[in-house]
């Protein structure tokens, strides 16, 4: 598997998945979490996630049916902010989503009053990261990330 085509898929599944906001792709499952299911060819990724709020969740790109990478993430909304507006701006980021960097948002978008700020360390191998979204000064939303290569070798 070549990075280079898992960036390629990356970027072509954020923006059918979550950012693209085509719920009606999305599969309610029987134990109440969310999966945004994504194919191209040989790859597929398998978004499951369970929110509302706070939310959590994990992102499973397969390359010819076998587990290859994976993200898994937890975030909220503070308390007494208005969740829609918030996740609007989150989805506005997530399209931004930088090609050298295909885990979620860029580093700053800012939008109506916004702002959406984004670090991370590591590579596509293995990576972590936070999220953050302020109307002016105030945090208003919080998300960490993490995650990288899977199955390489052997093991249990």
């Amino acid at each position: 598997m070549e990075q280079k085509l898992l960036k390629k898929f990356l970027l072509n599944s954020n923006g059918a998945g979550y950012a693209g906001g085509e719920e009606k792709k999305w599969i309610k499952e029987p134990d109440g979490s969310t999966t945004i299911p994504y194919e191209s060819g040989e790859w597929k990724s398998h978004d499951n996630f369970f929110g509302g709020e706070p939310y959590g969740g994990r992102m499973v790109v397969f390359f010819q049916n076998k587990p290859v990478w994976m993200m898994v993430y937890y975030g909220w909304v503070e308390e007494g902010v208005e969740a829609d507006a918030v996740y609007r701006i989150l989805r506005e980021a997530l399209k931004r989503m930088p090609a050298e960097a295909p885990y979620r948002g860029p580093a700053r978008y800012e939008a109506d009053g916004y702002i959406y700020l984004n670090t991370w360390e590591g590579d596509l191998t293995r990576y972590s990261g936070e999220e953050q979204i302020f109307e002016g000064e105030k945090l208003i939303y919080k998300a960490y990330y993490r995650g990288g290569i899977v199955d390489k070798r052997a093991g249990v």
